[in-house]
């Protein structure tokens, strides 16, 4: 059986407060295979987010251990191909057009040429924006945004994306167009996705869902 795309053991995590120490994460197992999508829901303040930015590999657990097909490396340089990340901010530059935006991704990873373009430009036409490659942010909707930092995500052939609320700032109906795109281009792609989400019938869109609650992971 192939490692996991993403494995996660023990997390542990904590925060001070005042004169006490609140436990947000107490002990946390997650396994996600190739091109599964798995949400995860709770309430507000359960640890959702700090639990993606463990998985993420953006912050350290205080204890536990986080591995990317079997390799505990989740640092910046292996994170940049092995991971896409959407957040509910959309996080695009507001001087670059969406081609750019997309752009960006590979950036990281080095200098473009025509065939990273050539991708660019491709994604942009699966999310639907193929007319909208050379639009500034703000010459776009909120929901067009969140498909270029969709496909933003993707241009480096992940295989695995991160999603924190991807729809928290957009109105239902133009939210649901977008999970069920990310959702789509995932499994098109055999792209694992782990959606953290608020929203019970965008959980209940993914292959498993989960609920966190005191600091653990359950059936959602």
């Amino acid at each position: 059986m192939s490692e996991p795309v993403l494995s996660a053991r023990g997390l542990k995590k904590s925060f001070p407060s005042g004169d006490s120490v609140l436990e947000v994460l107490r002990g946390v197992d997650l396994d996600v295979a190739a091109g599964e999508s798995v949400s995860i829901r709770g309430e507000s303040g359960s640890g959702k987010s700090t639990l993606l930015n463990l998985l993420a590999g953006l912050d350290a657990p205080d204890s536990g251990t986080v591995a990317w097909e079997g390799s505990t490396d989740t640092g910046a340089g292996r994170r940049a191909a092995y991971l896409g990340m959407v957040f509910q901010s959309f996080y695009l530059v507001p001087e670059l057009d969406a081609e750019a935006n997309v752009l960006l991704a590979r950036r990281i990873l080095g200098g473009l040429d025509r065939a990273a373009r050539a991708r660019a430009r491709e994604l942009l036409g699966q999310v639907g924006l193929g007319d909208r490659a050379h639009h500034l942010p703000s010459q776009l909707s909120g929901g067009e945004r969140q498909r270029v930092a969709l496909a933003r995500a993707l241009m480096n052939g992940p295989r695995l994306i991160v999603a924190d609320e991807p729809t928290g700032n957009l109105d239902e109906r133009t939210g649901n167009g977008v999970v069920e795109l990310l959702l789509g281009l995932c499994a098109s792609a055999n792209t694992a996705l782990v959606l953290v989400t608020h929203n019970a019938a965008h959980a209940a869109k993914a292959r498993r869902s989960l609920f966190l609650q005191a600091g653990l992971l359950g059936a959602g």
